[in-house]
């Protein structure tokens, strides 16, 4: 099973973006989504841009991530 997070792309270059992913900046390839521009929202999986999503898709997603993050570090202070 593969797993992809959305990420909000803060600068385009040629071969790769710089995206924000849940608040942490990475650098990512856009070999497969050349036609990104800044300020669109990805799915990054293995550190390559998969496909552009929109922004509500986005954001809703995000929160569901953040439900897993917070539900995975109240198991790690019990």
């Amino acid at each position: 099973m593969c797993v992809g997070v959305p990420a909000k792309v803060i600068e385009k270059h040629e071969y790769s973006a710089l995206v924000d992913v849940m608040g942490s900046q990475t650098t990512v390839g856009i070999i497969f989504v050349p036609e990104v521009n800044v300020g669109e929202y990805v799915i990054v999986h293995a550190g390559q841009a998969m496909s552009i999503i929109d922004e509500q898709y986005a954001k809703e997603s995000v929160e569901e991530w953040r439900k897993l993050v917070d539900a995975r570090n109240s198991e790690s202070v019990l």
